[in-house]
């Protein structure tokens, strides 16, 4: 370790130490990224995220009753749900119209539980391949939630609900765009990629299941749509690989209220009807362009020849804040940066932006499908050199 590198974790140290902390000094040092030493990564990102309050001398009070609240959810929207469920399979006569499956009132529990699980199987789909390159996802957590996963319980889990409702029912996906897709109850796949462990244990990938699943039913307004679990991912991952083990064991529930936080700030890409609202995707995908344009005409001249629309590739880009563009560790620098700036989500515009200026010379002379492929598959690995990029429009705005 370099003694810059060694001055650099002091200074976040002493920042850190502060009885109140200067946010406007902590985001400048974050903004270069933040060392993953001593959990720093992990306590920068609760203050930028606004879960921790800036006084310190709150942190465990306020972090106390949030966890508590967690748990609280858990209980009433996983466990009492599950019982209920259990009890009305085992007590048949005492079985109401009201509890009946058949009941056809859309306030019914049956009809709310169904309905769940319909958001429950595009969850669970879509978080078994989360980060597929990375073993993490798949390995045992070493803090299953012991309210859950008590091996004596007798309710109905997550993981038990989705191997039931898989075996009797189509799964029916709902992509951004509103489709929706029936497909046929899911085929026989590879071993690895949706191994079960043994009872009391339970993978990274479940727990991250369990948080959209809350998330969901919490705000069923949006409730859950594809890409979230792309941006929960790397805020649990962080957390969960904190190497301050009280932290650490807190990481699920610290994660929920971080990606809840999270996506108060971005929930509006989420939702189509606010599509071509000044909130919305599209508005910030024609920012994209109409900032190139400012930073770059030749550049835009020639995507707009080509007809290269932002949606082509902008959408992936803003929607999920670089996440399925870089690999995890690159992912996670990158919102060192976003999370740090006053502005956040115009960084990234500027970052999107940068990215298009430094292959400017292969979109110049490439044809349209030459720069779609560069587009949909971006060339170019290193962040810190995008970023610098992106700090460089930003100072010459």
């Amino acid at each position: 370790m370099s003694t810059l590198y060694k001055n650099r974790i002091e200074e976040f140290r002493i920042a850190l130490n502060e009885p109140k902390i200067s946010l406007t000094k902590l985001r400048e040092l974050c903004f270069s990224g933040i060392p993953f030493e001593g959990g720093l990564r992990s306590l920068c990102w609760k203050i930028l995220l606004n879960y921790l309050p800036l006084e310190q001398a709150q942190w465990n009070s306020s972090l106390k009753k949030q966890r508590e609240i967690y748990a609280q959810f858990l209980k009433e929207m996983i466990i009492q749900p599950g019982i209920a469920k259990a009890n009305l399979g085992i007590f048949r006569e005492d079985v109401t119209l009201e509890d009946h499956p058949l009941n056809p009132n859309p306030d019914s529990r049956w009809n709310t539980y169904f309905k769940d699980n319909e958001v429950l199987l595009q969850i669970d789909k879509d978080v078994r391949r989360l980060y597929p390159d990375m073993a993490f996802f798949q390995r045992p957590t070493d803090y299953p939630c012991l309210l859950i996963m008590d091996p004596q319980n007798e309710f109905e889990t997550l993981r038990r609900r989705v191997e039931q409702t898989t075996l009797k029912s189509q799964t029916v996906a709902h992509n951004r765009s509103g489709v929706t897709n029936v497909c046929s109850p899911r085929k026989t796949t590879s071993a690895n990629e949706y191994e079960v462990l043994p009872n009391g244990c339970e993978a990274h990938w479940e727990v991250v299941e369990r948080i959209l699943f809350i998330y969901a039913k919490l705000n069923p307004g949006i409730a859950y749509v594809q890409g979230m679990n792309e941006i929960v991912g790397p805020v649990y991952y962080t957390f969960a690989t904190d190497p301050n083990t009280e932290w650490k064991e807190h990481a699920e529930a610290d994660t929920f209220f971080c990606f809840t936080n999270l996506m108060s700030e971005i929930r509006d890409n989420f939702i189509k009807s606010l599509d071509d609202s000044q909130c919305g995707i599209t508005y910030k995908m024609e920012n994209v362009y109409s900032t190139l344009k400012e930073k770059d005409m030749d550049l835009y001249l020639k995507l707009q020849e080509q007809n290269i629309k932002p949606q082509f590739f902008a959408f992936r880009w803003l929607t999920l804040l670089l996440s399925q563009e870089f690999l995890l560790p690159d992912v996670i620098r990158i919102w060192d940066s976003l999370f740090s700036d006053v502005d956040r989500f115009d960084f990234l515009i500027l970052v999107c932006c940068a990215m298009l200026i430094l292959i400017r010379d292969q979109l110049l002379v490439g044809d349209f499908t030459i720069n779609m492929r560069l587009l949909q598959d971006y060339p170019i690995s290193d962040v810190d050199l995008i970023l610098k990029k992106a700090k460089e429009l930003q100072d010459s705005a």
